[in-house]
């Protein structure tokens, strides 16, 4: 029987598969550090994984460096400028058009020279750190993990923009100006997306367990924070803003990734195609 696995609380994927992916990352580019993006919905254990990766890689003595779409984001400034100009839903971080592409492209080639800094963003403060606060990487990693929700994700059809998919899209982006704007705006993320050499796909079992994925996610975070997390009902908003391209990626991504791990609503990998 397998054993049931919580990434999202903490415990990890198991040993044997994080040590099954380093060494499949690895063999990719020989020499030069690998690029492996992990994509999945929120909760599915991207993090927890990417984790895992750096200490496997250090337990070998290999420099492994993990950075997520989230270090990314546009400062708070930046996007309130585009909640006045655009649409106002662009005040929140996450969907696509709120992060800077050129920034993510910029590190991924300077750690690839060999120096660089990683940039940090405090969610607490909804903003970008000072530079000065970044951390500084001297020597060129053996492995780049990536991780993100949407990552390698290809735009929707007109048609499939057309009706709202949930609460806030019929409330707040009735005529579908914000969905469409970020739609567009997730072509530009293509040469983001070509510096991945593999994708790996963490595929949940529906978006119906993504809610609660994230639920999980935010009482952790609230534990590390000693202070009271998002509520329920604040959460299940947050998510719809990525409902429309958490299910999209579902039904496209496993078409795109070069390894689609099948987990359950435990988090328990239910079929992986290297085992």
């Amino acid at each position: 029987m397998k054993a049931r696995l919580h990434p999202a609380r903490g415990v990890g994927f198991p040993p044997a598969f994080v040590e099954r992916c380093l060494d499949e990352a690895l063999a990719v580019r020989r020499g030069m550090p690998t690029a492996l993006a992990i994509a999945g919905a929120q909760g599915s254990g991207k993090s927890t994984l990417a984790a895992q990766l750096v200490a496997a890689g250090a337990h070998r003595g290999l420099a492994v460096i993990a950075l997520s779409i989230d270090d990314f984001y546009l400062t708070r400034r930046e996007r309130q400028r585009l909640a006045r100009e655009v649409h106002a839903l662009l005040a929140t971080r996450g969907p696509p058009g709120t992060h800077d592409i050129a920034l993510a492209s910029a590190t991924l080639a300077a750690l690839e020279e060999g120096e660089a800094r990683l940039p940090r963003f405090d969610k607490l403060a909804d903003t970008r750190l000072p530079p000065s606060r970044w951390r500084q990487v001297l020597r060129r990693p053996d492995l780049i993990v990536f991780e993100g929700w949407f990552l390698g994700l290809r735009p929707q059809s007109d048609a499939q923009l057309r009706s709202a998919i949930n609460t806030l899209e019929r409330s707040e982006d009735p005529d579908a100006a914000w969905r469409r704007w970020c739609n567009a705006r997730l072509a530009d993320y293509a040469p983001l997306w070509q510096r991945f050499d593999r994708l790996l796909y963490l595929q949940a079992p529906s978006f119906d367990v993504v809610p609660g994925w994230r639920a999980r996610q935010e009482r952790n975070l609230a534990m590390k924070r000693s202070r009271p997390g998002m509520a329920r009902a604040a959460i299940d908003r947050f998510v719809q803003h990525f409902e429309r391209l958490t299910r999209h990626g579902m039904k496209t991504l496993p078409g795109i990734a070069d390894r689609v791990v099948r987990l359950d609503a435990t988090h328990r990998i239910v079929h992986d195609p290297m085992r």
